[in-house]
């Protein structure tokens, strides 16, 4: 979907969250060289979208003039791996599995932490007490499933045996949960956001605040190898661009949403970003 006109809208009005005193900060850009390449181009779904947008002030200052933007599904690796886009900002453990299938991919920096909530029904108050209890997926071998699967083997449950994976691809676990017909499910935003507002469920898991989830990164920004190798002054100014963007998102979370949305940035998991 064309984005242009609504970035531009968007980055005009940007400055009042604070991305001016990003651009004065000092630089060193002539001892780094010329850039090899003005061109970079992002896929943008998922939870670190916030980052990748905010961060186009910052390239544009750094001298990038062609900055393209793919929306390809959610969590697809094969788009950086493949030369189609340059950058991703890609779920760490779907990076590592990637990896693990001989993925061609750059792991530059982590991006994000506390992007999801495990909810449960009242009366469930631990991930061990979701023994013999149902759990929703969208689909087998999804991100929230792979996550769900990691965190029950953490404390002593077998996955495979001790919970039952409930998957319907035509209903969201979330209606599910609401309408109390599994136990639980892993949400991303703006699921969470929505269970709180409406006092449903029992978080059991807080990826911001609870340990040892909250100690890990969730995005990870991911490069094609070919365009690092061949454009590292570029790939620096790119990595420089998107973690000064995600501080900026943490620092100023309620200022940046409201201009993502006053942006036309409407994508449904495009929120501002922890660290």
């Amino acid at each position: 979907m064309p984005t242009t006109q609504t970035r531009r809208q968007f980055l005009t009005t940007l400055s009042s969250a604070g991305a001016a005193g990003l651009l004065c900060a000092p630089r060193a850009l002539a001892a780094e060289g010329a850039l090899e390449t003005t061109t970079v181009r992002f896929q943008t779904p998922g939870l670190c979208a916030a980052p990748v947008y905010v961060a186009e002030a910052l390239l544009r200052a750094d001298g990038f003039t062609d900055i393209r933007y793919d929306d390809t599904e959610i969590g697809a690796i094969a788009p950086v791996a493949h030369g189609e886009v340059d950058f991703a900002p890609i779920y760490a453990s779907q990076s590592v599995r990637a990896i693990d299938a001989g993925e061609r991919v750059t792991l530059l920096a982590g991006m994000m932490v506390g992007c999801f909530e495990l909810f449960a029904r009242t009366g469930i108050g631990s991930i061990a007490e979701l023994k013999g209890k149902s759990i929703g997926v969208q689909i087998e071998g999804s991100l929230s499933q792979q996550l769900v699967t990691l965190m029950a083997a953490q404390v002593g449950l077998d996955p495979a045996n001790d919970i039952h994976w409930i998957t319907d691809p035509k209903v969201k676990p979330i209606e599910l949960f609401v309408q109390r017909k599994i136990d639980a499910f892993l949400g991303f935003p703006p699921a969470p956001q929505d269970l709180h507002a409406r006092q449903i469920g029992n978080v059991i898991v807080n990826s911001a605040v609870d340990r040892p989830w909250s100690q890990y990164f969730c995005c990870m920004l991911a490069g094609n190898p070919d365009y690092v190798r061949a454009h590292p002054i570029a790939t620096k100014r790119v990595l420089r661009a998107i973690l000064k963007a995600t501080d900026l998102c943490a620092t100023e979370p309620a200022r940046v949403a409201r201009q993502l949305v006053d942006g036309k940035f409407t994508h449904t998991t495009t929120m501002p970003c922890k660290r």
